[in-house]
């Protein structure tokens, strides 16, 4: 499995962008795709992921009711919709995708095989 993230960019805090991440390849054997992000001299964090087949979705304390993700099955391509950015979200934005991935670790970045580049997002205040 290949994956395509773009999207990220420069927004001024409380504003929206909108990150894509196009899968390519095995995509039958996908079954939870994700985002991480990774802000300059922190470690990794999880954002958000959704099951590829059922859309069931688990989401970040410090997300939760301003960051959407969402699928389009046909497309091979998850979404994350960021509203109400805050600086503090400034971060490198990596998509990754699991084929044996489990409800439970579902937030972990080692339950991922398949990784995207990131893309940056800067939210200036």
């Amino acid at each position: 499995v290949q994956l395509q993230a773009s999207g990220g960019g420069l927004v001024q805090a409380g504003g929206s962008l909108r990150l894509s991440c196009a899968a390519s390849g095995r995509t039958f054997s996908m079954n939870f795709m994700g985002w991480f992000r990774q802000a300059p001299g922190k470690e990794r964090e999880f954002v958000a992921t959704i099951r590829w087949r059922g859309g069931s979705t688990i989401y970040a304390d410090s997300v939760k009711g301003r960051f959407t993700i969402s699928r389009d099955t046909a497309k091979n391509t998850v979404y994350l919709q960021m509203n109400l950015l805050k600086p503090e979200d400034t971060a490198v934005y990596s998509c990754a995708a699991g084929t044996s991935v489990i409800q439970s670790s579902a937030a972990s970045a080692s339950a991922y095989t398949y990784w995207g580049q990131g893309t940056l997002v800067t939210v200036s205040s």
